[in-house]
């Protein structure tokens, strides 16, 4: 058995993304600038980008890659309960993502289209913890009225980008404001938010607006799909303000806040801790959000401050936060949703 412990994580940003961001990363992390089109710092991460190359692969102190580690012993890592249930990969991925400009209007597809059109095992749920914005902020999350296809794909044909976003619910937020984000829906973050995102260990984005975005064109926009195959997974449906009220919910357990709907729970958990705190062994990615303190375990302590991000191997243990600190507590689904 590999020797598992807590390990402090640096910045993972792969350059050359399709959008601008990367500032408020810097801000959070409390680093030099990153490059313009470095918008999201992926965090313990085994997951690549859809083009491959290894990109998006976390690197671990010693060199190896947090992928090839797992694989050479996935219980010491994920435990015994999360491998039986979803394998030997982390079935999570946490990112820290900003946006300096609007985000395109855009989509995921769901487990079933992933597994059936694509040969991928995940699908991308995700959602959102935001944690700073540059003032007034928007997110453009659902159609407000039920869209036809034939209008989705116009508007695809031409990149009629304000027909898109004026067919779309705009939704202001706040820091401490969450949303969940279900495989389907269609959403484009606003320019000025930096977020705490979890989502399913993907890179699948099937895009609307393509248009002006740097890499991105009518092909890659789609998958390399055909418009009609990869339109098809988008929900066109109405979100009214009850239905988009249902995606902001948090929920309060003993000794934390869980961020996200009851529904997130079969693609991921994240539970926020303000208090002292004890946890028994588990996969798991923390996100120091604010204030000091000290977070043990068998083999030692790691001094917490904000920014700071620690990948918790299920078998370092049981462990227990301490002091006047904030800290995100991100998992994959639990075992019994698999």
């Amino acid at each position: 058995m590999v020797t598992v412990e807590l390990i402090v994580l640096g910045v993972n940003a792969p350059e050359r993304r399709p959008y601008r961001g990367g500032l408020g990363i810097s801000r959070f992390r409390g680093i030099g600038p990153l490059t313009a089109h470095s918008p999201e710092d992926f965090v313990a991460s085994a997951t690549e980008v859809y083009s491959g190359g290894g990109v998006g692969l976390t690197t671990l102190p010693d060199g190896r890659l947090l992928r090839d580690t797992i694989a050479d012993d996935p219980p010491a890592w994920l435990g015994p309960d999360q491998l039986a249930a979803h394998g030997p990969v982390p079935a999570l991925l946490v990112k820290i993502l900003d946006t300096r400009e609007r985000l395109f209007a855009h989509f995921h597809p769901g487990d079933g289209f992933a597994r059936d059109v694509l040969d991928r095992p995940f699908g991308k749920t995700e959602a959102w913890a935001i944690i700073a914005t540059d003032g007034p902020a928007t997110a453009h999350l659902g159609f407000s009225r039920d869209v036809s296809e034939s209008e989705v794909l116009r508007w695809f044909a031409t990149q009629d980008r304000e027909a898109m976003l004026s067919a779309m619910n705009g939704i202001q937020v706040s820091p401490g404001d969450t949303l969940f984000v279900p495989a389907g829906l269609p959403h484009a973050i606003g320019e000025g938010i930096t977020l705490i995102e979890l989502q399913q260990p993907v890179d699948l984005s099937i895009i609307l607006e393509w248009q002006g975005y740097p890499g991105l064109d009518a092909s890659n926009a789609l998958l390399g799909l055909d418009a009609e195959t990869a339109l098809a997974g988008l929900d066109r449906s109405a979100w009214n303000a009850d239905r988009l009220q249902q995606l902001r919910t948090s929920r309060i357990a003993d000794d934390a806040t869980r961020l996200f709907p009851q529904q997130a729970d079969a693609f991921f958990r994240a539970d926020l801790h303000t208090l002292p705190c004890r946890w028994d062994a588990d996969f798991a990615v923390l996100v120091v959000l604010d204030g000091a303190g000290a977070l043990r375990w068998a083999g030692g302590h790691v001094e917490l401050a904000p920014g700071m991000t620690v990948l918790v191997p299920w078998g370092a243990g049981p462990t227990s936060v301490e002091g006047d600190v904030s800290v995100l507590r991100c998992r994959p689904p639990a075992p019994q949703a698999a």
